[in-house]
């Protein structure tokens, strides 16, 4: 405990207060006001806006992607980009059960079926290895793609999430799933700016989808974004999400089910000048994970970094501890002292809606789950 004593007054100098540090929390200190006035001035406050369109031009540019879809936000994006890779009812997803319940549920939203695997203890993200174990023992390449041997089911997409901001390995998972015929799907929403091998993460698979949600390194209040290389597949996506209305000068014709998804103006302009911003939070997000991995060294506490070949945004930061006795003890004291300090989630299989799915043996999952907590990460 007072290990942990230390810690808490560590973080209150790092932010300067005594008083109560919240997890993370966005910075306005740009444009915001400014673009916000121009588009209630325009009265375009809607879907439809110039905002809308930079926001998606400044996406596409910062993902390294030929074209970026602003969404309401990033479950939206997920149920979307699953639907635009060929997902339909009854066909599975294989993704992480150490995930935020987003995730899952955009598979839901699909009526398919998540089958959860486990992840890699250094990049908490999905495991090649793990996809690749379950394909050799349950896969069954077709005509049309990759079965599953036990429930006969299609596995229509891979959906791995790159934890914290933490890119997954994706060259592996990229190999794996060519071998198989699995289209890949990056859940991106924690990741903006995030680096593998240079390239930004979001731009690796047919499609990547990012979030812009209150807490997010960058925020729009609510919003999201589908990016992709393949301008056919984001023209599509832009066409769903915008109710699947077919262009005319007056008549109203739908052609299929759409969804109301578009992005308002109001909160592209609220993007846009976050975006113009996204290298100095990078920056100085740095500079803080950089500062804690000093501090944590000196006290026995692994404080997770990037891997070699990658480059983390550090949304949320985080430490390990030795077990989960101690997480609980390190969680109850910094609460107790005003630090807001959080568990990573619980593995969707502990919850009713996704208890009776297919699983792996969950190790490295589990493993984290009793030692991840995050810590105040906001930019000072």
């Amino acid at each position: 405990m007072e290990n942990f004593k230390s810690v808490t007054e560590y973080i209150k100098d790092l932010y300067s207060t005594r008083d109560f540090i919240p997890l993370h929390v966005p910075k306005f200190r740009g444009k915001e006001k400014e673009y916000l006035e121009r588009c209630i001035d325009t009265t375009f406050v809607s879907s439809v806006g110039k905002f809308v369109d930079q926001f998606e031009d400044q996406m596409a540019q910062i993902s390294g992607t030929k074209k970026a879809v602003a969404v309401v936000n990033g479950t939206a994006g997920i149920q979307v980009a699953l639907r635009l890779v060929g997902v339909n009812a009854g066909d599975e997803v294989l993704t992480q059960a150490l995930t935020f319940v987003a995730t899952a549920n955009a598979i839901i939203y699909n009526n398919a079926h998540p089958v959860f695997l486990d992840v890699d203890l250094d990049t908490m993200g999905l495991s090649p290895k793990a996809v690749s174990a379950f394909l050799e023992q349950f896969g069954e390449l077709r005509a049309d793609g990759c079965y599953n041997k036990k429930s006969g089911r299609k596995i229509s997409a891979c959906l791995p999430m790159h934890t914290f901001g933490f890119p997954v390995h994706l060259d592996e998972l990229i190999s794996v799933c060519k071998k198989w015929n699995i289209p890949l799907v990056e859940d991106a929403a924690e990741s903006l700016g995030s680096k593998y091998k240079g390239q930004p993460t979001g731009s690796f698979g047919e499609l990547g989808v990012f979030s812009f949600n209150g807490n997010k390194i960058v925020t729009s209040g609510g919003g999201g974004a589908i990016v992709s290389n393949s301008i056919p597949l984001a023209e599509k996506g832009k066409y769903l999400t915008t109710t699947a209305k077919q262009p005319h000068p007056y008549e109203y014709f739908h052609d299929e089910l759409g969804y109301n998804y578009r992005m308002p103006n109001l909160n592209a302009a609220l993007a846009c000048a976050q975006l113009e911003q996204l290298d100095t939070f990078l920056k100085e997000k740095r500079s803080i994970a950089n500062m804690y991995a000093d501090f944590f060294k000196t006290q026995g506490i692994h404080f997770r970094t990037e891997l070699p070949d990658t480059k983390a945004n550090y949304w949320l930061m985080c430490v390990e501890l030795e077990n989960k006795q101690e997480r609980d003890a390190f969680l109850k004291h910094t609460n107790s002292e005003s630090v807001m300090t959080r568990p990573i989630w619980q593995l969707m299989f502990r919850l009713p809606m996704y208890e009776h799915f297919q699983k792996d043996s969950q190790k490295n999952a589990i493993f984290l789950e009793e030692r991840i907590v995050n810590i105040p990460s906001s930019v000072r």
